[in-house]
């Protein structure tokens, strides 16, 4: 029981970085939860293995009104030792030189040397992968997450479970296939979890290790684009900002390793919140995509979402 619920507050702590300020919960769905709590025993309840504040916070808590995700009435997110998650250290980054040779060449080499190496395969649970970068070792743009999930680890690539399926989706209304572009992400191992349920965002430490390895896919495929997809993964590619917020970012243009990064929404995000609005601004962002790197754009595509509100 104390997994299931584990797994609501990181999805809401993750709604709540993608920049979801409410969402709707029917009454069952309520009632559910409030038996769910319920059953949990005062004494768990004082150890904190579901409390979001420590102890002593909970007489400062506004009370009456429903409590919104941001404003001053907000609870301070909880200050988690995610590291203390992870099985193994993490040692320092590693230093990436490409070998001379072809493009094919190069990314055969760091591919080889990505999934030996022994840091990432020692995060990894019994049976899973480390997951490498797929698609074309030419293409124009580069779509980066932030880390495998369950069906990453367990196939050895990105974005193949939901998330992905509706990632290609979208390749595909842009008038290319994943073949034509390249997908990854930052770190090459899934996060490790102290419950069997549910993912966490990576570390800073995670994620400094396997930048390097990012950045030698970038010298390798030299996209003209790099689409971020996600809050997490833009903290990872330019750094934690703590006023940073996606409603903010989302469509803006920054650079990373002097190639144009655009901000989009996760589609892990898009699927959870599901609204014409949500999936627009997305294809907004792809048409900007489509124009930096000479994609040529129909009226059909540019109308997509013309009718919508």
């Amino acid at each position: 029981m104390r997994e299931h619920i584990q797994s609501v507050v990181e999805e809401l702590t993750r709604l709540r970085r993608e920049g979801v300020h409410s969402i709707y919960l029917a009454d069952d769905t309520l009632g559910s939860l409030e038996r769910a709590v319920s059953s949990i025993s005062d004494d768990s309840a004082r150890a904190g293995e579901i409390r979001e504040d420590p102890p002593n916070r909970s007489s400062q808590e506004p009370t009456g009104g429903e409590k919104s995700l941001t404003g001053s009435n907000r609870k301070k997110t909880p200050q988690v030792d995610l590291t203390s998650q992870s099985a193994t250290p993490i040692p320092n980054p590693p230093v990436v030189e490409l070998p001379e040779g072809t493009s094919r060449e190069q990314w055969a080499w760091l591919r080889d040397r990505v999934l030996s190496c022994p840091v990432c395969n020692a995060h990894l649970k019994p049976g899973k992968k480390v997951v490498f970068g797929v698609g074309n070792i030419d293409a124009d743009i580069f779509f980066c997450g932030e880390a495998p999930g369950a069906e990453e680890e367990v196939q050895g690539e990105p974005f193949v479970g939901p998330a992905g399926q509706l990632l290609t989706k979208i390749i595909e209304a842009m008038g290319l296939n994943r073949s034509d572009v390249y997908i990854g992400n930052i770190m090459n191992w899934r996060p490790e979890m102290p419950t069997a349920y549910g993912n966490r965002p990576p570390t800073g430490e995670e994620f400094l290790y396997c930048l390097p390895y990012l950045r030698a896919q970038l010298s390798v495929v030299k996209p003209k684009v790099i689409v971020a997809l996600g809050a997490t993964a833009v903290s990872g590619l330019l750094g934690p900002d703590k006023d940073r917020r996606m409603g903010a970012v989302r469509g803006q243009w920054f650079s990373f390793e002097g190639v144009p990064l655009l901000i989009t929404y996760h589609p892990s995000y898009v699927l959870r919140n599901g609204s014409l609005r949500t999936k627009r601004l997305v294809w907004e962002d792809m048409l900007q995509v489509m124009e930096r790197s000479g994609l040529s754009i129909s009226e059909k595509q540019r109308d997509f979402f013309k009718s919508t509100g």
